[in-house]
């Protein structure tokens, strides 16, 4: 098992929601700006939200008032929570530093159903 660990992905429907989970170190958290990248079949990753250690956020125009980012510097957790989903979104999600990367983690597969 990697630094990096997501969780939560699940089929849903069309206007789902879902909640991605992942878990690292300390080490990966402090101080870092985090991120929730997704990556298409035959495509590099895309960064769709990040957060700060101050916990200012960024979010891709196509994700913008859908997905909230946050993190937990206490239990080293991130999370995306995704509302209102749409079969664009379907991807495999990963989370990682946007300034440090670290070894890809396994991704959590979601897919959105129209």
């Amino acid at each position: 098992q990697g630094e990096l660990v997501e969780s939560g992905g699940a089929l849903v429907q069309a206007g789902g929601s879902l909640r991605l989970s992942c878990f690292g170190s300390p080490g990966f958290f402090a101080g870092n700006i985090i991120g929730w990248y997704r990556q298409y079949p035959g495509t590099q990753r895309e960064l769709v939200a990040s957060i700060s250690p101050g916990h200012q956020t960024n979010y891709a125009d196509s994700v913008e008032g859908r997905f909230t980012i946050s993190r937990d510097d206490v239990e080293w957790s991130l999370y995306l929570q995704m509302n209102n989903l749409a079969p664009a979104d379907s991807a495999v999600y990963y989370c990682n530093s946007v300034i440090d990367p670290r070894p890809w983690g396994q991704g959590t597969q979601v897919t959105v159903s129209s």
